[in-house]
């Protein structure tokens, strides 16, 4: 069947959230997804008999309008489910932080009673200025500097929401976004305990240090996505949101073909005109929309003759640099991180005690090695939800940072490193795991589609966000090839697990 409106390349999150709202709109769409199974990298598998693990990411929260608009609790989307963040340190004692403001502020005290009064500014200053990074995100950028005429309202829109917050915050604002964690965090708190846990979130995902300028926009760009500092989590997995999106996209009629490897963009006098399948298959269809990563897209799926040279050097200078390691383990019962309740496994472990830390885990990767000790933010979601697990067992997901692609660093050492770090804050971990998993930057690659293992599709840092993302002038999800569209994170706004690049890419294709 060969007479699609809309061929959409990936059942990832953005992809099957673009293709839902086309189908919506009428739309015959065809989706099509590489692996076995839907979901991307946010995808609830069961690695080993009863143990069904997030296997690439393991948080995220679907933004408000997408849930809305597509109705996704009626296609199987639980309630999320937001917790605190247990931050263990290495001399003992822990820092417990929780979407309780007072207790929160309790738990600061411990370690700065300066810190725990600055605590609520810091948090209302932050949740304004992601607000109005929220209000930009849902929205398509304009082309900037030749903005069409139809675009200007949007600008005024985002300037009346920036002039919304007030003279002082707007300038604290625009102050703030270009800084380096360090600089930030520094002038607002004494203690390393409280800096390392906040800024261990500025870092996630991005082979950038604590001292790296622009750190705290991806500090702020998280905490838009996750209406705030703590994350969120769903019952059943992150694979409960795509199964959502896909259940949704299905109802409308769309399409959705696992085992499917697109290998080619075909492309005729300057038009995509379909998809020609690994196995040669050719499938026809008025566009094509893309959720790879962009140089995935326009070097392998397209190919640069096709394109201009100029377009083709600015694709290839779009930094990835995967710096991910995925570490999942099957425990036989929970561990014991010293001073943790079982509140405090419900949410998030990081293993960042101060910006130190995280400076020297990534100065040892950019000299091409994994430090001893390295960034790690940590679930056991069967703590919350035992389901996931034979009866008495456990799961947990560690995200490991920083691991550098280009080093090719091998499983073993990713295991040994681990391990070792967390038996330093939970001295019982090596006699629970029976069965572990490691995915390398590689195996992100190879076997979940990540350029260079990057999760976000291209780093999240100044000279690739907002209007210069994926690349300066191509920030309307257009492409061009006429005919073909963009919708992954590699696009406006971005990475996350947030929906918010495959709702505009929608949008911008509904428009014409």
């Amino acid at each position: 069947m060969n007479n699609f409106d809309s061929i959409v390349i990936g059942a990832g999150h953005n992809g099957l959230t673009t293709a839902a709202y086309l189908a919506k709109a009428g739309q015959k769409v065809l989706v099509l997804e590489r692996r076995a199974v839907v979901g991307g990298s946010v995808v609830t598998e069961e690695v080993w008999p009863g143990f069904r693990v997030d296997t690439v990411q393991h948080r995220g929260e679907l933004r408000a309008e997408v849930v809305r608009e597509l109705n996704l609790t009626q296609h199987g989307l639980t309630p999320a489910r937001v917790g605190g963040v247990f931050a263990p340190q290495p001399e003992g004692g822990a820092l417990s932080l929780s979407p309780n403001m007072a207790a929160s502020m309790q738990a600061i005290a411990k370690f700065s009673k300066k810190d725990s009064e600055q605590w609520p500014r810091f948090v209302a200053l932050m949740t304004k200025i992601a607000d109005f990074l929220n209000e930009t995100y849902a929205h398509t950028f304009p082309r900037v500097p030749k903005i069409d005429p139809a675009e200007a309202p949007v600008l005024g829109q985002l300037g009346l929401k920036l002039r919304g917050l007030g003279k002082k915050d707007m300038m604290e604002a625009i102050r703030v976004l270009p800084m380096a964690l360090t600089e930030l965090l520094d002038e607002w708190f004494e203690s390393d305990a409280v800096k390392g846990a906040i800024g261990a979130r500025g870092v996630h995902g991005v082979m950038q240090g604590s001292m790296g300028a622009g750190t705290a926009f991806l500090l702020l760009h998280h905490w838009a996505n996750s209406h705030g500092f703590f994350q969120s989590t769903v019952a059943g997995g992150v694979g409960q949101m795509t199964q959502a999106l896909a259940n949704a996209a299905k109802a409308h009629g769309a399409v959705i073909r696992t085992g499917a490897e697109a290998a080619q963009i075909t492309v005729r006098d300057g038009r995509a005109t379909g998809v020609r399948l690994a196995n040669g298959e050719e499938i026809s269809a008025r566009r094509v929309v893309s959720a790879a990563d962009p140089r995935h897209t326009f070097l392998n799926l397209v190919g640069p003759l096709e394109l201009d040279p100029e377009f083709v050097w600015a694709v290839q200078n779009i930094k990835l640099r995967g710096c991910v390691a995925k570490v999942n383990l099957a425990l036989n019962g929970l561990p014991e991180f010293r001073g943790a309740d079982a509140e405090a496994l419900k949410g998030t472990i990081v293993i960042s005690p101060s910006l130190t830390y995280l400076e020297k885990a990534y100065d040892a990767a950019k000299y091409g090695s994994l430090s001893e000790k390295p960034y790690l933010e940590i679930t056991v979601p069967t703590a919350a939800d035992p389901s996931r697990a034979p009866a008495g067992k456990h799961v947990m997901s560690v995200h490991v940072q920083f691991v550098p692609y280009k080093a090719k660093i091998g499983e073993l050492e990713i295991e040994r490193v681990v391990r070792d770090t967390l038996s330093q804050y939970a001295p019982n971990i090596n006699a629970q795991i029976t069965h572990s998993q490691i995915l390398t930057p590689q195996t992100l690659e190879q076997e979940y589609g990540l350029t260079e293992g990057n999760l976000y599709h291209g780093e999240m840092m100044l000279d690739q966000i907002l209007f210069m993302r994926p690349i300066s002038g191509w920030a309307q999800y257009k492409t061009p090839i006429e005919n073909l569209w963009l919708c992954g994170p590699g696009t406006h706004p971005g990475g996350g697990v947030s929906g918010g690049s495959g709702r505009n890419a929608a949008r911008q294709i509904l428009k014409g």
